[in-house]
């Protein structure tokens, strides 16, 4: 018969500590690089922001980023410039400007009342005046039917811009407490509702259509705490914004006159220049269409032009 083996006694049992160190060793290294990338030169950082910022607020000059290494990079040192943006809106008319100016100026005096009772507010800039009356002033609770009351108001609003040819749009905006009703499913509808109204209680006094917008932003812009009961009574309210020509209307209402800076539109408006431009000299601005009922313009898509 066969001799049974005898089992083998002297087996390693111990290879798993060689893996295991080497998964050690590995974990280390990767913490240690992770780390050293995390490493910032604070000084070049700061520098580094203040002129990303100055090309940012198109200040015109050029930035410069002084370090004390050798090369090239804005990062690893000497001097490198970061050109501004060749493309610039162009200065506002001063004439514009102090009509604006003497637009503020004079809704603070006709709403003083208002104003020293925490109803009204007057903000603005070189770009926009914002008008900002307390929904309460315009509306019943839950409602968008204007009021009596917002007659002898509006009429103020009305004999402000009357004389003059500035685009005027009108944002609404309503509290986070939820509505559902038949005429208004959600404040969405609430807040556009009553934009609209007071649009059209302009245009009744001889505002022009063409010059006429509304927005509403529902409860998702607030501008203040909704947490308390004050807070929430301030967040309902209308915003009449006088700008000073169309093209700063539209970015103001793209985003809402609490949301964006007369900075930010001039440079929203210097990329728009930019695409703008690219767009006229990469295709026509009218093509032709033709179906069956005859031959159609429209405006031309530059990206199928330029596959063209």
């Amino acid at each position: 018969m066969p001799r049974r083996r005898r089992p083998d006694t002297d087996l390693k049992t111990d290879r798993w500590m060689i893996s295991w160190a080497d998964f050690v060793t590995l974990l280390f290294a990767f913490f240690v690089v992770m780390y050293a990338l995390s490493s910032v030169n604070e000084e070049k950082y700061r520098q580094l922001s203040q002129s990303l910022s100055q090309i940012f607020r198109a200040e015109g000059g050029t930035a410069l980023v002084e370090g004390t290494g050798q090369g090239e990079g804005v990062l690893e040192g000497s001097q490198r410039p970061l050109a501004t943006p060749d493309a610039r809106i162009e200065p506002p008319d001063p004439e514009v400007t102090d009509q604006l100016t003497q637009m503020e100026a004079q809704a603070r005096e006709r709403f003083a009342q208002q104003i020293d009772a925490g109803q009204v507010l007057v903000r603005g800039n070189r770009l926009w005046v914002a008008i900002e009356l307390n929904a309460s002033l315009l509306f019943a609770s839950g409602d968008a039917i204007p009021v009596i009351e917002a007659d002898p108001l509006l009429q103020q609003v009305v004999e402000l811009v009357q004389d003059a040819n500035n685009p005027v749009h009108v944002e609404g905006f309503t509290d986070n407490q939820p509505i559902s009703t038949e005429r208004f499913p959600s404040n969405w509808e609430l807040s556009a509702a009553r934009a609209a109204a007071v649009v059209r209680l302009l245009q009744q006094r001889g505002i022009e259509p063409w010059r006429l917008a509304a927005v509403g932003y529902g409860q998702y812009q607030p501008a203040y705490s909704n947490r308390t009961e004050e807070g929430r009574q301030r967040n309902r309210r209308i915003v009449i914004v006088i700008a000073r020509d169309e093209r700063v209307r539209r970015a103001v209402q793209a985003y809402g006159s609490d949301r964006i800076s007369d900075d930010a539109v001039n440079t929203l408006l210097i990329e728009q220049d930019r695409e703008q431009t690219q767009q006229q000299e990469a295709a026509p601005t009218l093509e032709q269409v033709e179906t069956d009922s005859g031959i159609l313009f429209r405006q031309a898509d530059p990206e199928q032009a330029q596959e063209q």
